[in-house]
């Protein structure tokens, strides 16, 4: 069995969810199949989450945009107005208009998991059942009924011997079978063992194929992208780049972990576990070989590698007595991170003083410096980037650094990161 995994940019529109069709009917394979919600459903859901928290009346006007995208993605691919899917696709959206009209009593990250995830289930409903009627079966499976998770919502942890067994039921093949099998389903949630809806952390569709693919002992993974493989740099921030052919394991959790969207971070590690081959590949050109990531390490200080994070946040904590930032106060300042929920991108600290970069969160942002500020004196600089060159040159670091102003910056034998 091989995994593939679509993201949402390969399902954007009809003439889109057409091409995932012609992908996988090019391989004879048995398949699990991991869809992402369609192009910029989760940012659109996102909206509905923060207008119905803020209660400003808007939430129901949102989510007219989202279904009115999805229906017209329907309406072009369905010549028959009277088949289920207009029906599946009016009750996924319903189970958020049921949310919406409760007053929003729970925390925002549960709100945000019941809503956003529904994404995903829209998006493979309409690519399953589109399947289904160009003749290629595909059988529609619910990973909330696979992935269980903890309650730690919008970055939920796997329950991996739970998850396996019931992996190895949903997605069980038929022996006698002589037609390849084609499961579908989603990326990017889980369930809890309350019954409630998690999700893996954003972009954590890339993740979900990865832990089925352990779990199943799958032959491989890939994910299917709009760029011919992973690249060495964003092609839509730069405009000379190349591709990374052959990476290892660890160069790819590096460059995932830094901030390189290609891969989820979370990815690598349970392929690496079972030695699973990871693949990058085009669904504009299927045929090309696109990018291996395996054990192999000769390839990896090749070329640099660039890596930008947008919508940095400099925060500087110091003492407000001038005393020295020691142990004890970091315990302090870590752990109010951890009760946050906010991840740390960057860190440097001097006698007095101890700087973060984070990414900006409308929600959890603020509350972090107001807690800091009790016992701190804090200073933030918002609206940043943050840099990462792996395998530097000087010429490399001289290319991405022109007309910017360096806030700070830390240096290794292999990377330089730069906030600017």
């Amino acid at each position: 069995m091989k995994v593939f995994k679509f993201g949402g940019a390969s399902v954007k529109n009809a003439e889109a969810v057409k091409n995932v069709g012609k992908v996988i009917q090019l391989f004879n394979d048995d398949l699990v199949v991991v869809i992402s919600a369609m192009d910029k459903t989760t940012n659109a859901l996102e909206k509905v989450v923060e207008s119905y928290m803020k209660k400003d009346g808007e939430c129901f006007k949102w989510l007219d945009e989202v279904k009115n995208f999805h229906y017209k993605i329907i309406d072009e691919l369905f010549n028959d107005k009277t088949h289920q899917i207009y029906e599946d696709i009016h009750n996924a959206f319903v189970e958020i208009e049921w949310e919406l009209e409760e007053e929003p009593l729970r925390s925002y990250d549960y709100v945000y998991d019941q809503i956003v995830s529904v994404g995903e289930i829209v998006s493979t409903k309409i690519v399953s059942a589109y399947l289904n009627l160009t003749g290629l079966p595909a059988q529609w499976i619910d990973v909330r009924n696979v992935i269980q998770t903890d309650n730690t919502h919008r970055d939920a942890k796997v329950d991996w011997e739970l998850t396996e067994k019931l992996a190895k039921k949903e997605f069980e093949l038929n022996a006698s079978s002589s037609v390849k099998t084609v499961f579908l389903t989603q990326g990017f949630i889980g369930s809890s063992s309350e019954n409630f809806t998690t999700t893996l952390g954003r972009e954590g569709s890339d993740f979900s194929a990865g832990i089925l693919a352990y779990c199943l002992n799958a032959e491989s993974v890939t994910i299917w992208k709009d760029v011919p493989g992973m690249l060495n740099a964003d092609p839509k921030l730069f405009s000379e780049t190349k591709m990374l052919s052959n990476i290892s394991y660890h160069e790819a959790v590096e460059l995932a972990y830094y901030g390189a969207t290609v891969i989820h971070p979370k990815t690598i590690k349970p392929l690496q576990n079972k030695n699973i081959p990871l693949y990058v590949k085009s669904f504009l050109n299927p045929q090309q070989e696109g990018t291996v990531i395996d054990n192999n390490t000769t390839h990896d200080s090749s070329i640099p590698s660039f890596i930008v994070k947008r919508n940095q946040v400099l925060i500087s904590i110091e003492s407000k007595d001038y005393s020295f930032i020691i142990e004890n106060n970091l315990s302090q300042i870590f752990g109010i991170f951890s009760k946050m929920g906010v991840k740390i991108n960057l860190m440097q600290n001097s006698a007095i003083s101890f700087s973060v970069v984070v990414d900006f969160d409308v929600q959890k942002t603020p509350l972090l410096i107001q807690e800091l500020t009790k016992d701190y004196k804090v200073r933030y600089n918002e609206n940043l980037s943050l840099i990462t060159v792996r395998h530097y040159t000087k010429e490399a670091i001289d290319s991405v650094v022109q007309n910017q102003k360096i806030l700070l910056e830390q240096k290794s034998r292999k990377m330089i990161r730069m906030v600017v």
